[in-house]
């Protein structure tokens, strides 16, 4: 049986493979900090090495929604604290960084994958 983790991990897969087909670099995966994480930190090549914290939610099913409306404002603050935390590790501050939320639809065969750029603001 699929769990929920499956879906999940299957998401960040996607979403991963997605933003390198994009011109992309992965520079992290499930990035933690205390009990908060971010499913990818990328670097976005195009926008002058932006750093690109990215929120990746999939669903199997229509029935609760899009997956990206699953992004709360409390999530929204985990991601800001977890951000901070990565500029501060790797002494980044002030680099110039976004927050992406990619949704994916896990439909038959071919999943439908939405890429929401600067999807909120810190």
């Amino acid at each position: 049986m699929t769990t929920t983790n499956d879906i999940g991990n299957r998401g960040e897969d996607l979403a991963a493979s997605f933003l390198e087909e994009a011109g992309y670099r992965v520079l992290e995966r499930n990035y933690r900090f205390e009990r908060n994480e971010v499913d990818l930190v990328c670097l976005d090549p195009d926008q002058g090495g932006e750093i690109v914290f990215v929120e990746v939610k999939t669903r199997r099913g229509r029935g609760y929604g899009p997956p990206e409306a699953s992004v709360t404002e409390e999530k929204k603050a985990a991601l800001v604290e977890v951000s901070r935390a990565y500029l501060h590790e790797r002494q980044l501050e002030g680099a110039p960084a976004r927050f992406d939320v990619i949704g994916i639809l896990l439909l038959d065969d071919d999943p439908e994958i939405e890429h929401y750029q600067n999807a909120f603001w810190a």
